[in-house]
């Protein structure tokens, strides 16, 4: 059954109703799609790094559905290299929510022989392509919502709100299917899947503002702290058991915060005092520089692109 989604009529609505600002209209845009892709895919999964996208979307899955469950699990593709901080807060927030979390282990993937371990303080973005493809498959998913949004990186720019991906999770931008004044088809044919991105048109700025906003909790390391770093090819990398000084390299403590989490081998740290979400906000409307851009190796010195990596299956 094809099934056609359109939110125009309720932004419309919502943007009629008194005191009513852009974060509405994008939250009623997201929850939208959150429903209808809950109601119309078989087995929906929700996506969640721990970092500040992913907690907005568990907000926006509580205003969709409460006071009933989720109608999906949560699950979080674990590059084994994670900050202790992020991995605390996971496990807590989901506790709190009381819904299903899985994991997707990287690690075990390189256990299994999936793929190639890259080594003591290798990077390992990359090789969560292969887990979350293969948890895909395990679970039979036919559909993953994530919080990629568009002013990311230019690849993230050229995807869709929905995103199809063939039999063997692959995406092609030259099959993408056109997403006209808001609407969206999302029929997947057996063995296909979707991924369905609610933030897509929210920028860094839209999240923190939404953050203040809702009063949402995030891991400590979005705040400035303390930290022990290690300056390497342009970047503030923590110094932990996967990052330690290399020749003629040295550890400094520096006061920092991370604008965004992922692996700890190629997630740097950005020099800041802002240590409230205000103070956050302001920083982030002076800044000129996307949040990936400035702080994700893997993006900036990796050998494939964004969009090769996206062609592969990554998310």
């Amino acid at each position: 059954m094809t099934t056609i989604l359109d939110p125009v009529a309720l932004s419309s609505t919502v943007a009629t109703a008194p005191g009513v600002d852009h974060l509405d209209l994008l939250e009623a845009h997201s929850v939208f799609i959150m429903r209808e892709v809950a109601a119309e895919c078989e087995r929906p999964v929700l996506l969640f790094s721990g970092g500040k996208d992913s907690a907005v979307l568990l907000r926006l899955a509580e205003k969709a559905f409460r006071p009933a469950g989720f109608p999906f699990p949560i699950m979080h593709v674990d590059t084994g290299h994670n900050f202790p901080e992020v991995i605390d807060f996971r496990d807590r927030r989901v506790a709190e929510l009381g819904e299903e979390l899985l994991v997707a282990s990287v690690q075990e993937s390189i256990d299994t022989g999936r793929v190639a371990d890259p080594g003591p303080g290798g990077m390992r973005n990359r090789l969560q392509t292969t887990a979350l493809l293969d948890a895909i498959a395990k679970f039979g998913f036919d559909a993953a919502i994530g919080g990629a949004r568009r002013d990311e990186d230019k690849a993230r720019a050229k995807e869709r709100v929905l995103s199809f991906r063939d039999t063997f999770g692959q995406w092609d931008p030259k099959r993408q299917r056109p997403e006209l004044w808001q609407l969206y088809s999302g029929q997947v044919q057996p063995g296909e899947s979707l991924r369905a991105f609610p933030l897509s048109d929210w920028t860094e700025l839209d999240i923190w503002q939404y953050i203040a906003r809702e009063s949402i909790e995030l891991p400590s390391i979005y705040y400035a702290h303390k930290r022990s770093v290690i300056e390497r090819d342009g970047m503030l990398l923590a110094e932990s058991d996967w990052v330690r000084p290399g020749p003629q390299e040295t550890a400094v403590t520096e006061t920092v915060r991370f604008r965004t989490v992922g692996d700890a081998t190629c997630t740097g740290a950005v020099i800041s005092d802002a240590m409230t979400v205000d103070e956050i906000i302001a920083e982030v409307a002076l800044s000129r520089v996307s949040e990936r851009g400035a702080s994700r190796a893997d993006d900036r010195f990796s050998e494939t692109s964004m969009e090769d990596r996206k062609r592969e299956g990554y998310f």
